[in-house]
């Protein structure tokens, strides 16, 4: 017996023919499930349009120019969508449209706003957003910078332009010659600038432009500076640290680098020098020219400015010690009683190291003393430096408080008191009979008052029996 399972056919033996029915129904249950099967995979589950059709916009960002129009474009996945378009408060016309998707025209774009692009496949409804932002360059950029660049020195450039939305996306290139720098850039309400800094390392004359863009827009302004070197000049003292008396020359010369050669000056010298040559000073240094500053001057002509730089060196002049009168007295005079301290500053470069012995003993010179009897006599200082030393004999007297005035001055002070308690007296005698003087003349004055009331009245009463 011959059976077909599948795309098989099978023989049986003649005994087991009582299996064909069973087999064959279990074959034809196959064939329906399978069918069910793929009945069931042809229907669409729930969510599966949703997760396989996409909806995109073009352009994915705008940019627009204020008043322009811009070209929207949606599209979808869906193969075959239902209701579509885009929702936006501007101004649209559809141009075009295709299977899967639709084309718009924007005009009079004049603010920012969101479009929304949507489609629906199979009753779901997807949908897309556009940010359009408006933009406005009204204005060419500006350049602020010096004319006069110095090489190698630090200047700023500043590039702004005015009348721009929105001006936190305007982007700055500046540059000098090919040297792009790295501007700074900063914002505020229709305003944008950018800063940087520029250091020049070639002199002549070159070009500094910034190029301003916003979207599609660009803006370039450009500006001429020019470079010069001029580093300061030179001054030479032909010895720092003289011993006074010694001759010295002094020299005011301008930088190799410097073009054209400056004019020179050196304060102090009696002549000027004819224009590129130096200046000189030839001295003898004196004890009072230690400390005394040289000033070297130059300057130099750049398109029309003149500039001036200025080298100045300190003189150092050394010499022995000195104990004058003015800085360390002979004579000292202590009050007794009173904190003392030994009066003696010595002259001298380098700084000289005071030493003061009294009787054989080391005298403290910066702490003060309380005066005594005891401290009178005759103090030794000594004053060296590494050029040499000097010693000085300073007498102390130590007074009582009653010899320190003198006779004279304690009959001023007598004299001066005596006038005082005089004219305290006479002015507490004059002030009593001064304001009784004024009593009288104000009683006085009111008892005229009464009797010309009553001479008046008694002239009426006259007049009144003579009928006047």
């Amino acid at each position: 017996m011959m059976i077909l399972f599948g795309q098989k056919c099978f023989s049986l033996p003649r005994d087991l023919g009582f299996l064909v029915f069973p087999l064959t129904l279990l074959v034809r249950m196959e064939m329906v499930l399978f069918g069910a099967w793929a009945l069931l995979a042809s229907i669409p589950c729930p969510g599966a349009t949703e997760e396989l059709f996409e909806v995109s916009v073009w352009p994915d960002q705008a940019l627009v120019e204020f008043g322009q129009s811009l070209m929207v474009n949606c599209s979808t996945t869906c193969p075959d969508p239902g209701p579509s378009g885009i929702e936006t408060i501007l101004k649209k016309t559809q141009v075009d449209r295709g299977p899967q998707w639709k084309e718009f025209l924007l005009e009079d774009i004049t603010e920012n706003s969101i479009l929304q692009c949507f489609f629906s496949c199979a009753g779901i409804q997807k949908d897309k957003t556009l940010a359009i932002t408006m933009y406005q360059f009204s204005q060419s950029p500006q350049i602020w910078v010096s004319p006069l660049l110095e090489v190698g020195m630090a200047e700023t450039v500043s590039c702004e332009v005015a009348r721009v939305f929105p001006a936190k996306e305007v982007m700055f290139h500046i540059f000098l010659g090919d040297q792009e720098l790295s501007p700074f850039v900063s914002w505020k309400g229709d305003i944008a600038w950018a800063n940087a800094t520029i250091r020049a390392m070639e002199t002549g004359d070159q070009e500094l432009s910034c190029l301003v863009s916003l979207g599609p827009m660009e803006e370039e302004t450009r500006e001429q500076v020019h470079v010069y070197s001029f580093p300061p000049p030179i001054l030479e003292i032909e010895e720092l640290y003289p011993l006074a008396g010694t001759g010295i020359n002094v020299t005011c010369s301008g930088h190799i680098l410097t073009s054209p050669s400056p004019t020179l000056r050196l304060l102090g010298a009696p002549d000027l020098p004819a224009p590129g040559k130096p200046a000189w000073l030839l001295l003898t240094a004196r004890e009072e020219d230690d400390g005394r500053n040289f000033f070297c001057e130059a300057s130099l002509e750049v398109q029309g400015q003149r500039l001036t730089k200025t080298t100045a060196v300190q003189l150092h002049v050394f010499y022995k010690p000195r104990l004058e009168e003015s800085g360390c007295p002979g004579k000292q005079t202590w009050v007794e009683g009173m904190e003392q301290i030994l009066a003696c500053v010595p002259k001298g470069n380098p700084t000289p190291v005071l030493v003061c012995t009294w009787n054989g003993v080391i005298f403290d010179l910066a702490v003060p003393q309380k005066a005594t009897q005891n401290h009178t006599g005759t103090y030794l200082c000594t004053a060296t430096n590494q050029l040499g030393s000097v010693s000085k004999d300073i007498a102390v007297i130590v007074q009582g408080l009653d010899e320190g005035i003198s006779p004279t001055i304690l009959v001023i002070i007598i004299v001066t008191l005596g006038l005082g308690i005089i004219i305290i007296a006479l002015y507490l005698n004059y002030r009593p009979c001064k304001i009784e003087r004024r009593k009288l003349h104000y009683r006085q004055k009111e008892k005229n008052k009464d009797e010309e009331s009553q001479l008046a009245v008694q002239r009426a009463e006259e007049c009144n029996s003579h009928n006047c």
